[in-house]
């Protein structure tokens, strides 16, 4: 039996460079970890802001018009079928874009790219739907955010003693 191994173990766990962790430190790194997962959060909404506007710019530069059945709805999406002037039968694979209020069964008028029928709207709705879901979610996010990390920084300085 040797106990060399358990003798190296103890010499390495008492010879720490690092130094005992102080709990500023610690409050320090979670604080700008909830800043960077708000900044990268608020970033990606501000990126689905774009791609909103960049799908209704593509629909726009080739619009074509008409009538589809919705299908089937969820929460998020809708699955609608509509014919093209050349007689194709379309179903976007990934559902109509702004698809609030839709029942199954119903038919809405749609707004599509004549390039690429798989991108469609609902008519009259555009990416400025999305700024209230997307400006609540920034907001919450920092609204969250900003008294956690002041927290986090207060009690980095302590308390100070009242007498």
């Amino acid at each position: 039996m040797t106990t060399g191994g358990l003798t190296a173990v103890a010499e390495a766990q008492e010879d720490t460079s690092a130094g005992p962790v102080r709990p500023g430190r610690v409050r320090r790194a979670v604080a700008v970890s909830v800043l960077v997962v708000a900044s990268v959060f608020s970033g990606l909404c501000l990126l689905l802001l774009a791609a909103c506007w960049q799908d209704d710019a593509a629909i726009d530069a080739h619009l074509g018009r008409t009538t589809a059945d919705v299908l089937s709805t969820s929460f998020s999406q809708a699955a609608v079928r509509f014919l093209t002037p050349d007689g194709t039968v379309n179903i976007p694979d990934t559902g109509v874009l702004y698809p609030e209020g839709l029942v199954a069964g119903e038919r809405v008028r749609i707004e599509y790219d004549t390039q690429n029928p798989q991108l469609a709207r609902i008519a009259g709705r555009d990416y400025t739907l999305a700024f209230l879901p997307v400006g609540m979610a920034i907001g919450i996010t920092w609204a969250a955010a900003v008294p956690l990390v002041w927290w986090l920084r207060r009690g980095q300085h302590g308390h100070r003693q009242r007498t």
